[in-house]
């Protein structure tokens, strides 16, 4: 057994999730936030066959896709920088963690 544990956006999270359960994939969300823009995520975790570990990442990859956004200043200088236009930054995309599971009890 597998455990994926996904950071993906809050905006891609209800399609990604609904497109995991619909493959018949056990999948559990969490509520986090990211550093560096304190944008929400979910932390989605995943138990998985190791076969099953390519199909979920290829749903994950479909539905967590990378895109620009302007940032104000003022939060860029929070980080000790002040460009005196909005800044544009690269958000979304997945972030993924793949472990070995020791032991599985579902009750």
């Amino acid at each position: 057994m597998k455990l994926i544990i996904a950071i993906v956006s809050n905006e891609d999270c209800s399609l990604l999730m609904k497109a995991l359960v619909n493959h018949k994939y056990f999948v559990t969300k969490l509520s986090s936030s990211g550093g560096f823009l304190k944008k929400g995520n979910a932390t989605l975790m995943i138990g998985a066959k190791p076969e099953d570990i390519d199909d979920i990442i290829k749903i994950i990859s479909d539905y967590s896709k990378t895109r620009k956004e302007m940032v104000p200043a003022s939060i860029i200088s929070e980080f000790g920088t002040m460009p005196s236009i909005p800044f544009e930054v690269t958000v979304g995309g997945a972030t993924l963690f793949i472990v070995d599971v020791e032991l599985f009890i579902k009750l």
